[in-house]
């Protein structure tokens, strides 16, 4: 679990720093798409202030992986993971979005959810 909670808070920190910065870039990148309304920027803040938040949980949670707060944290990270598969698949066939990051992020975030499960089931 040690090493899925430090690859996690890596991953979220760098992703959600980006999305604080520039929210247009990592949206542009991963949907092919401009996202320059207003409140678009604001709510993609927002997206990257909730993924900085999940990627300091992860890294303050990396040395008690085997208490009952890190597997919660595990299990939201698996709902989380799931849900973003499920977001960019629909992005990419029901709105047809699609940068040249989407497939890539829909590759790693699918393994996220392997590794979490796995994690899960060796508890």
């Amino acid at each position: 679990m040690k090493a899925l909670l430090i690859a996690t808070a890596g991953l979220e920190c760098v992703t959600g720093l980006a999305l604080l910065a520039s929210p247009a870039l990592p949206v542009s990148i991963l949907l092919g798409t401009p996202f320059d309304v207003p409140a678009g920027v604001a709510l993609g803040r927002v997206a990257g202030a909730a993924l900085l938040a999940l990627a300091l949980a992860c890294w303050r949670a990396r040395d008690d992986s085997h208490g009952r707060a890190a597997a919660g944290l595990i299990v939201a990270l698996l709902v989380y993971n799931v849900a973003t598969v499920a977001i960019l698949i629909h992005a990419r066939i029901g709105a047809g979005l699609g940068g040249i990051g989407l497939w890539p992020a829909v590759i790693l975030h699918a393994a996220l959810a392997v590794w979490c499960t796995a994690s899960l089931q060796r508890k």
